[in-house]
C-alpha cells in the first residue's frame, strides 16, 4: 500500500534529518487526512491506493502550475522548492503508462465503445478513468483521446 511506503518512508527523512522531505511528507500526509475527511459518510469511496493515487496526481499538477507561475515571475528559488516537492511526490505514485500503452489502451477503449468523433469523448474517458486512473495522468490522456477521435 502507498500510506505504508510513506509511513515508512516519513520515519527514514525524519532520522536522516532531511528537513524537506520529511517536509512534503507530512504534506502528503495531510493532504490525504484531508481527503478521507471529505469521503466521510460516502458511499462511493474509491479503492485506497487510486485514493491516495488521485491526491498525489492533483498535488503534482497543482505543484507544476506554480512551478510555472514562479517562473514567469521571476522568482527560480521558489520553482526550485516546488520541482523538489514534485520529485518527491513522484516516488510514490505506481509506475505510469508509456505513450504506447496509453494509445493502445485508448484504441481499445475507443472500440470498446464505439466512439465515432469528439462528441464520444466523455464516454471514453469515463472508462479510462475507471480502468487506468492510477496509470496515467487524465490531462495528458485527455489530449491524446482527443486527437484520436479527431483524426
Amino acid at each position: 500500500m502507498i500510506r505504508d511506503r510513506l509511513k515508512a518512508a516519513l520515519v527514514t527523512a525524519m532520522k536522516a534529518g532531511d528537513k524537506p522531505r520529511t517536509a512534503t511528507i507530512r504534506l502528503i500526509q495531510s493532504a490525504l487526512k484531508n481527503r478521507d475527511i471529505e469521503l466521510r459518510g460516502s458511499d462511493t469511496a474509491p479503492d485506497d491506493d487510486a485514493l491516495v493515487t488521485e491526491v498525489l496526481q492533483k498535488m503534482i499538477k497543482q505543484r507544476r502550475e506554480s512551478i510555472t507561475m514562479y517562473e514567469q515571475g521571476g522568482r527560480p528559488e521558489l520553482a526550485e522548492a516546488e520541482t523538489a516537492e514534485v520529485a518527491v511526490i513522484e516516488e510514490f505514485l505506481p509506475a505510469q503508462m508509456s505513450d504506447e500503452e496509453a494509445n493502445a489502451a485508448i484504441d481499445t477503449i475507443i472500440a470498446e465503445t464505439g466512439a465515432g468523433s469528439v462528441k464520444d469523448m466523455g464516454k471514453v474517458m469515463a472508462v479510462l478513468k475507471e480502468r487506468h486512473a492510477s496509470e496515467l495522468d487524465m490531462s495528458k490522456a485527455s489530449g491524446m483521446v482527443k486527437a484520436r477521435l479527431q483524426g
